[in-house]
C-alpha cells in the first residue's frame, strides 16, 4: 500500500462498493473531510482501535453488531473517566448517562442513576431509640434490598447487636442471633456507618476515593477505590465492607433507582458502606431502614432545621454517641425513653 494518505483513501474507497458498507456512513469520508468535536474524535479513535483488535476487518465486513460496537466505545470511555470529585457537572451527567446505557445494553432494562448534589442548607443526622428497638431486623433486610448488596456473602451495612440488660459490651453482644425476639433480659442496638464529622476513614485513603459531602454523608467513588482497606482498618465503628468477589444480586431484585455515590452496582475488590440511602435522602425521603422499622426506633433528619424530629430528640432526650473520646464526632446518637 502506498504511503500517500490520499492514495490509500482512494484504494480503500474502490474496495467498498457494497450498499451496506459501514464506511459510507462513518468511514474515511467523515474522518478526513468532516469537522468533529473532541468527543467525536475520541469515538473515531475508539473505532480505529476496535478495528485494530479485530471487531472490523480491513475490507469493512462488520463482525460485530452496532450495539456491540457501542458497548465497547462506552466501556472505553468509562475506563478513562476521572475522580468524581473532579468532574464538571457536564462530565457527571455524561458519566451517569453512559452507565445507564451500558446497563440497558447488558440487561435490556433501563436504570435511573442520579448525580444529584447535596441540598443546600441540609446536614443529615440520625438517632436510634434503644427503648423501642425489638431486634426484628426489618431495617437490615430493607437496607440490603434498597442498596443492591451482595446476596452471596450476605453483606449487611447494618448490625443489630443483642446485649444483656445492664451491659453495653460489643465484644460480648450477639449480632447473629436466630431466635424469637425480643429475648427476655436483653436489649438491642443498631450500628452502621455513623457519617462522622471528622471521619478517620477519609484521612487514610491514599487515592482520595472517599470523602465527606457538604450534607455530611461520607461517600465512596467505587471506580477510584483500589481496595487497600485502610479505611476499613481506620473505622472505629465497623462501618465499612469489602467485596472479596463480584457482588451477586438477582436481576429481578436489582433496585434500578440509584445514585452514582450510593447504591449503583459495585464490582470485586472495592469498599462500600451505608450512605444514608443517598438516592433517597437527597430526594426528600427517609433511608430504607427508617421507613422499614416497625417500632419507630429510627429517626433521621436535617440537623440544620430547628423544627426537625432529629433536632427535637437532641434537645429533649439524654443522648450519647459511641467512642466520643476519639473526636470523630459521629452524626449518630442513641437515646432511651
Amino acid at each position: 500500500m502506498s504511503t500517500d494518505p490520499n492514495e490509500n483513501k482512494k484504494d480503500l474507497s474502490q474496495q467498498c462498493e457494497s450498499k451496506n458498507c459501514s464506511c459510507k456512513e462513518d468511514g474515511f469520508e467523515q474522518t478526513f473531510n468532516k469537522k468533529t468535536s473532541r468527543r467525536g474524535m475520541f469515538k473515531s479513535l475508539t473505532a480505529g482501535l476496535m478495528a485494530g483488535t479485530g471487531l472490523v476487518n480491513s475490507s469493512c465486513s462488520v463482525l460485530a453488531s452496532d450495539e456491540t460496537k457501542e458497548k465497547k466505545e462506552l466501556e472505553w470511555e468509562e475506563f478513562f473517566k476521572g475522580n468524581y470529585q473532579l468532574m464538571t457537572d457536564e462530565e457527571k451527567e455524561d458519566t451517569v448517562n453512559r452507565l445507564e446505557r451500558l446497563y440497558e445494553l447488558n440487561h435490556g432494562k433501563k436504570s435511573q442513576i442520579s448525580s444529584k448534589d447535596a441540598i443546600k442548607g441540609v446536614l443529615y443526622g440520625y438517632a436510634f431509640n434503644i427503648s423501642k428497638c425489638q431486634g426484628y431486623m426489618d431495617c437490615v433486610n430493607a437496607c440490603v434490598k434498597e442498596n443492591n448488596q451482595d446476596r452471596d456473602s450476605q453483606m449487611q451495612y447494618i448490625r443489630i447487636h443483642e446485649h444483656q440488660n445492664g451491659s453495653i459490651n460489643f465484644e460480648d453482644s450477639d449480632d447473629d442471633y436466630f431466635h424469637e425476639v425480643p429475648a427476655e433480659g436483653h436489649f438491642y442496638m443498631g450500628t452502621q456507618c455513623f457519617h462522622c464529622e471528622n471521619p478517620p476513614c477519609v484521612d487514610v485513603c491514599p487515592v482520595k476515593a472517599t470523602w465527606k459531602e457538604k450534607d455530611g454523608i461520607v461517600v465512596i467513588d467505587y471506580d477510584w477505590c483500589i481496595g487497600c482497606r485502610y479505611c476499613m482498618a481506620a473505622c472505629p465503628y465497623d462501618g465499612r465492607r469489602f467485596n472479596w468477589s463480584t457482588p451477586q444480586v438477582p436481576e429481578e431484585e436489582v433496585n434500578l433507582v440509584q445514585h452514582y455515590l450510593g447504591n449503583r452496582l459495585r464490582k470485586k475488590g472495592v469498599m462500600e458502606k451505608c450512605t444514608f440511602c443517598i438516592q433517597r435522602s437527597r430526594n426528600g425521603k427517609n433511608p430504607a431502614c427508617v421507613e422499614a422499622c416497625p417500632t419507630g426506633a429510627r429517626i433521621f433528619g436535617n440537623l440544620l432545621d430547628p423544627d426537625s424530629d432529629i433536632r427535637w430528640v437532641l434537645a429533649n432526650k439524654k443522648v450519647f454517641r459511641l467512642k466520643e473520646d476519639l473526636g470523630t464526632e459521629p452524626k449518630f446518637w442513641y437515646f432511651m425513653d
